[in-house]
């Protein structure tokens, strides 16, 4: 039960077993996980990526995969093809999602049995984006969701952890977790790529004015002046700077 991959776009992982029980965090498909043991409709797994434990609801998933190429888009459209004609469903594959390919022809390939994604969505699996900022504004927008992880809805930390899982670099997943991880900068003034955290909250500087968080109180994904967004937090929720790391230590 070591070697398991989610074989649907996206599954909620939740604290425990029951479908209201709180969602901490997602899997995207293609990802492995470990199953630790099956409860009636209940998987208890742990991802490999970042050794998150929780709950998923039992959903499709194999055990033999490949990984060739990953999503490097917000959202890639899944399309059905009906002789030999491409029509777009109403499904996705979301931003760093593995895929293994079956067939291709010049503008599509198909991951699945007659699922196929426009192969210009991708790029090979091995590739790195240094460029961070470029990343993150895929996401800009997009709602606040707790434990969200795709265009549909992010929370702050997925934000950030989000660019490390396209590398597929470790970073935690939760910030009470980045916070400890992560290393102080020695710099006075705050720059491009700097990692502010709060007690229960991150963001990223794009550069020495500009800041972008996933903000619960805008509800979205926003860029705000930094300075600004330090008083408001400070004024609004009584906290103040805890840690400034930089994203390129890692």
């Amino acid at each position: 039960m070591d070697n398991n991959f989610l074989n649907i776009p996206v599954s909620n992982i939740y604290t425990k077993p029951h479908i209201r029980s709180e969602v901490s965090t997602q899997i995207l498909y293609g990802e492995k996980f470990k199953i630790l043991s099956k409860r009636k409709n209940w998987l208890k797994i742990k991802t490999y990526f970042d050794n998150y434990v929780g709950y998923i609801r039992k959903k499709k998933y194999r055990n033999n995969f490949k990984p060739q190429l990953k999503i490097f888009k917000s959202k890639s459209r899944i399309y059905i093809k009906k002789k030999n004609k491409f029509s777009p469903s109403r499904n996705f594959l979301y931003f760093a999602s593995s895929v293994s390919v079956l067939s291709e022809n010049r503008k599509y390939l198909e991951f699945e049995n007659n699922k196929w994604i426009k192969k210009k969505d991708t790029k090979d699996i091995d590739h790195y984006e240094k460029n961070y900022s470029k990343i993150i504004k895929l996401f800009l927008n997009s709602k606040y969701l707790w434990g969200g992880k795709t265009l549909n809805g992010i929370d702050c930390s997925a934000l950030i952890q989000i660019y490390f899982y396209y590398n597929r670099i470790f970073f935690p997943r939760d910030s009470k977790d980045q916070i400890k991880y992560c290393k102080k900068t020695k710099n006075k003034k705050l720059d491009k790529g700097d990692i502010i955290f709060w007690k229960g909250h991150v963001g990223i500087c794009l550069n020495k004015s500009k800041f972008i968080h996933a903000y619960g109180p805008r509800k979205k994904v926003i860029i705000m002046p930094i300075n600004r967004t330090i008083e408001l937090i400070k004024r609004t929720a009584n906290l103040k700077v805890k840690k400034v790391s930089n994203i390129k230590k890692y």
